[in-house]
């Protein structure tokens, strides 16, 4: 099989598994906003990083739950774009 076949089959997995989980991220930061009672602000923005650190976040437990999964989720995409970048680095496709 052909290597450039073969490098973007396997980034084009890596790139859906990546928006998959920033935007289930996102839905749990929706819940977790809407549980703390933070309705304003613009529709349809997130405050992914405030959310994340427990900043204006209810206390309880189902909440803190709910942003332990979404910390989860934001650090698979971490992990997933450092080793995509290695993958760039190691694949010998990737230069062309």
């Amino acid at each position: 099989m052909d290597h450039r076949l073969i490098f973007f089959a396997i980034s084009a997995f890596w790139g859906m598994a990546m928006i998959l989980n920033l935007l289930t991220a996102t839905r749990i930061c929706h819940a977790i906003e809407h549980r703390s009672g933070r309705t304003g602000g613009a529709p349809g923005l997130s405050r992914l990083i405030p959310v994340a650190m427990n900043r204006d976040v209810a206390q309880d437990a189902e909440t803190q739950e709910l942003r332990s999964q979404m910390n989860k989720r934001l650090l698979i995409v971490v992990i997933g774009v450092i080793a995509y970048g290695i993958f760039l680095q190691v694949w010998p496709a990737a230069e062309g």
